[in-house]
């Protein structure tokens, strides 16, 4: 009998410490922190850690392999302004020549005025219809939000503004 029960222990025992397993391994074991947005402008660093867990989150729809982000660089510094005027070359270029549906495009950058500016430069000769099926992220101020939607807007593009 003391055989049986002990037997009966054991197994109860286990099926506790199975069971409490279960529960452990459907439970997060670490919650990621979302990271705030940076106060340092030229901290690039910390804007695309920044910056990217909202694209992260805003990534629905696509199915390219990886979106194209574009990280607009603050300030009137020769150097951010040559940085700026490349970049707007490549992204001209890229609108030009279009993307296939599927492609998501992000757009973002500590200073949110620069931020619209540039796209509405980039896809100011976009022909109509060109972008459809395409998302475009732009990440901004809300104040800037209208400016970027009337750019974007005859493109056909699929468009997502969040605020920061």
């Amino acid at each position: 009998m003391y055989k049986y029960a002990l037997l009966a222990a054991i197994a109860i025992t286990g099926l506790a410490a199975c069971s409490q397993q279960d529960e452990s391994a459907q439970q997060p074991t670490e919650q990621v922190a979302a990271v705030t947005k940076p106060s340092d402008p030229n901290d690039s660093k910390a804007w695309n850690a920044y910056l990217g867990q909202i694209v992260q989150k805003n990534m629905q729809g696509m199915t390219a392999e990886r979106p194209y982000p574009y990280l607009v660089p603050a300030g009137d510094s020769d150097d951010a302004n040559a940085l700026r005027q490349r970049q707007l070359e490549q992204v001209q270029d890229t609108v030009a020549r279009g993307v296939l549906p599927g492609n998501m495009l992000v757009f973002a950058g500590p200073d949110s005025a620069k931020t619209s500016q540039f796209v509405a430069d980039a896809f100011k000769d976009a022909k109509a219809g060109a972008f459809k099926d395409v998302i475009v992220l732009v990440i901004g101020d809300a104040g800037d939000k209208d400016k970027v939607t009337a750019t974007l807007q005859p493109t056909g593009a699929t468009i997502r503004y969040v605020n920061m």
